[in-house]
């Protein structure tokens, strides 16, 4: 398992290191052709990931696939603000918010048939035929016009690039090594002072760089400052509930992992459904009264959680999910949209790519954070730190132990969420 985990992780990592640095890219020399490339190349390293005969190069061909999906992810949703008017932009990104819920509510069922129906590799090789079809549409359709550029000429920032990969990198291992190795263990500690070293020298660096890969001058803004920081609060309190549910709902309430699927598909949809609609109201009334609503309501879900027990009933954790569910559909595309509003359009790419590594970061802290506070519990109450026990042992004593665990992590998050309710509530309703 420690080998195979690196198919899911080297990809993880090779995506949030190179999101920066691919949207500020597209700034520079055309967000059509990076976002072209960037499918290009995911349809090659699938190609080359179905075909592998060892897990390193299968390892690799994820690292290239990731690279590739960096290129795309860092730079959709700039080119969505790009050909939307600014009084829809919320109605945009609503919309691509949906259609990428929409994905992952579909991916794990389809990848499952592929799975059972024609072996592992065609998980791989489906994205094949629909990557092709993706280029070419984007080949045919896209103007390239409408999508802005800065003036020719302008130099890349490699140091900045260099420095904030490093960083992101570290800053991910240490995150997902933590709990394993100890926090605090002598490498855990030594990746801790490394990131910190290389996130004050990224920061000095931009500050005095000539063409800045991220200028960090959008900070001062304080549209853009709390925004991004609430949508960082926003995933690092809500993604634990999409980790650890499913070891409550089998290892506890006893249901099957199919019934998993369908019990969580109200979630998936709530957040298909309320994406547009959030980004449309926003767009009319304003952003401000979403954001803080939308992220009580998420809290609000999470409390309920936090008193969950043995013998809930499943009705409260549907109820409690598409609450949550719901606040976030509400807050994340006003959020945005307010965040693209508070930058100039010369740089959406990166500011795309910004929101990507938020979330990807955000979720991996917030994991790294559930398993330790669940676990911590679990040593404390003289159980073994292992959430695979969860899911097949019989000792009621594991279960309440982990139930403790569970409860004591989302009344913790919902009180986090409070933190981005706050400041969701202060960053106004002005791009300033």
């Amino acid at each position: 398992l420690p080998t195979v985990q690196w198919v899911v992780i080297a990809e993880a990592l090779t995506v949030s290191a190179l999101l920066l640095p691919m949207g500020r890219l597209s700034d520079l020399v055309g967000r059509k052709q990076v976002y072209i490339s960037g499918l290009v190349i995911f349809v090659a390293a699938a190609a080359l990931a179905g075909t592998s005969n060892s897990i390193m190069l299968l390892i690799l061909s994820k690292v290239i696939q990731g690279a590739g999906a960096a290129m795309t992810q860092g730079t959709g949703m700039a080119m969505v603000t790009s050909v939307f008017p600014e009084d829809e932009r919320g109605k945009g990104i609503g919309t691509q918010m949906s259609i990428v819920g929409t994905g992952g509510m579909a991916g794990p069922v389809i990848g499952g048939l592929l799975v059972s129906a024609l072996g592992w590799r065609w998980v791989f090789f489906i994205n094949i035929p629909l990557g092709i079809i993706a280029a070419v549409a984007a080949l045919l359709i896209m103007d390239k016009s409408i999508f802005f550029q800065e003036r020719r000429g302008t130099r890349y920032d490699w140091l900045g690039a260099a420095l904030s990969t490093g960083a992101l990198v570290t800053f991910l291992m240490l995150m997902t090594n933590g709990y394993r190795a100890g926090w605090t263990s002598p490498p855990i500690v030594a990746a801790a002072l490394a990131f910190g070293g290389l996130l004050a020298t990224f920061i000095w660096w931009e500050l005095r760089a000539p063409a800045p890969m991220l200028d960090l001058r959008l900070f001062a803004r304080r549209v853009f400052a709390l925004g991004v920081l609430a949508s960082f609060v926003s995933f690092l309190g809500t993604s634990s509930v999409r980790f650890l549910m499913p070891f409550y709902l089998q290892g506890v309430l006893g249901f099957k992992p199919g019934q998993i699927g369908l019990i969580m598909l109200p979630t998936a949809i709530t957040m298909t459904i309320m994406g547009p609609l959030a980004g449309r109201w926003s767009d009319k009334y304003g952003f401000r009264r979403f954001n803080v609503a939308g992220l009580t309501l998420s809290a609000t879900g999470l409390y309920i959680i936090s008193r969950l027990s043995e013998t809930s009933s499943v009705s409260l954790v549907i109820v409690a999910m598409v609450l949550q569910a719901a606040g976030n559909g509400l807050f994340n595309s006003p959020n945005s949209a307010s965040i693209f509003s508070a930058a100039e359009a010369s740089k959406h790419g990166v500011v795309s790519a910004l929101l990507s590594l938020v979330r990807n970061s955000a979720n991996v802290t917030s994991i790294a954070v559930a398993t330790t506070i669940v676990t911590a519990t679990m040593v404390s109450m003289g159980y073994a730190p292992d959430l695979g026990d969860v899911r097949t042992s019989e000792d009621s004593g594991v279960l309440s132990a982990f139930v403790s665990g569970l409860r004591l992590l989302y009344l913790i998050m919902g009180s986090v969420l409070l933190i981005g309710v706050a400041a969701s509530f202060f960053k106004g309703s002005q791009q300033t």
